[in-house]
Parts: C-alpha cells; structure tokens; sequence
C-alpha cells in the first residue's frame, strides 16, 4: 500500500511538474524577445564614466536614447539607435579655480546589429556618427566623427503583450574630433536601460 501510494505521488508530481513546464514554455514563446514580431522600439536611460584621456577632464556622462529592433531572422534584429550624451567637465582642473573642462554634447546616430545567442542574453554592436553639438565651446576643428558601439544585454518580457525592459553595458567610442588633439576623441563605459514595446 505504501509504494503504491509513493508511485502515484510521483506520478501526479511528474505530471504537475509537467504541466508546468508545459505552461512555462507555452508563456516564454508567447512573450519572447528573440523571435521575429515585428519592430521593437525602446525608450532608454544612458549613463557612463569616461575612459581614456577623456576620464581626465571630464567627470561622467548621462543621456538618453530610443532605438528600433528590426527583425531579420530568428535571435537577429538590425537595431537603429539615436540619442543624446552629455560628458560632464570637471572643473577647477589642475587646482586652478575657473580653469573649468566645458561638457562635451554629442548626438550619436547608430546602425548595428542584435543577436540571441540565448534566450534574453544579447550582443550587439553598433556604428554611425556622432555629431557634436558644442564645438565652438570644445574647440574641436570638426563637428562630425566616427562612432562605434559594442554592446552585451538581457532583454526581458515584462507583459503578456510584448512589453519588455532592456538593460545592456557598451563601450562607445569616437574618432577625433580635432586630429592635434587625443582628447578630442570621447570614449566611455555606459549603462543603458530602456522600456521596450
């Protein structure tokens, strides 16, 4: 009587467990991030530290940025992305009150791609151009560079209808924007976490 009670234990436990997993599977396909859909846009957050030459004028940066996820094949998306960075001066530089780093603004305009390599965990790489906004107060000799953008992230659903919340850390980088000057050329280490739909 014992083992017949323990036997159909486990077979209702296996079976729950399997409905469960069932269920699971079921909710993951339906609310996916990595399957083709149709476009994805998202609304995010951008913040860093300088790197470089840069990290010794300039203190931090934040920004904002939306982006669009193309569906191309299944865990593949062609990603555009424009935003807005604001690298942040220190100031009293070298103990010299008012010798002050001005910010340096830049829009980047980004084209890339986002691959799956598992389900929500992502790598993304990105490049375009970055305009600066300030170069009269930056005394840069060019207003346009190139940009680059490596990107690892998890995207994950946080609705039933496709909604889902993408945090991701990239190193971002541009070319000179004055060739005399290596300092001219604004590279960080940012955070970007963004509201999808």
């Amino acid at each position: 009587m014992k083992s017949s009670l323990k036997i159909a234990t486990m077979v209702l436990a296996f079976a729950g467990l399997s409905f469960a997993a069932k269920a699971q599977t079921t909710t993951t396909t339906s609310t996916s991030t990595t399957t083709k859909s149709g476009i994805r846009y998202s609304i995010g957050v951008d913040a860093g530290i300088p790197v470089g030459d840069l990290k010794d004028t300039h203190k931090w940066n934040l920004g904002g940025s939306v982006q669009a996820d193309i569906p191309v094949a299944n865990q593949l998306f062609v990603t555009v992305n424009a935003g807005y960075n604001n690298i942040f001066g220190k100031k009293d530089l070298g103990g010299v009150s008012g010798a002050d780093a001005p910010d340096i603004k830049l829009l980047p305009v980004k084209a890339g791609l986002k691959f799956f390599p598992i389900q929500n965990f992502y790598v993304q790489g990105e490049a375009g151009a970055a305009f600066l906004l300030n170069s009269d107060d930056t005394f840069k000799d060019k207003s346009v560079a190139f940009v680059y953008a490596p990107q690892v992230g998890v995207q994950f659903p946080v609705s039933a209808n496709g909604n889902f919340i993408d945090a991701g850390i990239r190193y971002e980088a541009t070319t000179k924007f004055n060739s005399a000057l290596d300092s001219s050329k604004p590279s960080f280490l940012g955070v970007r976490v963004a509201y999808g739909f």
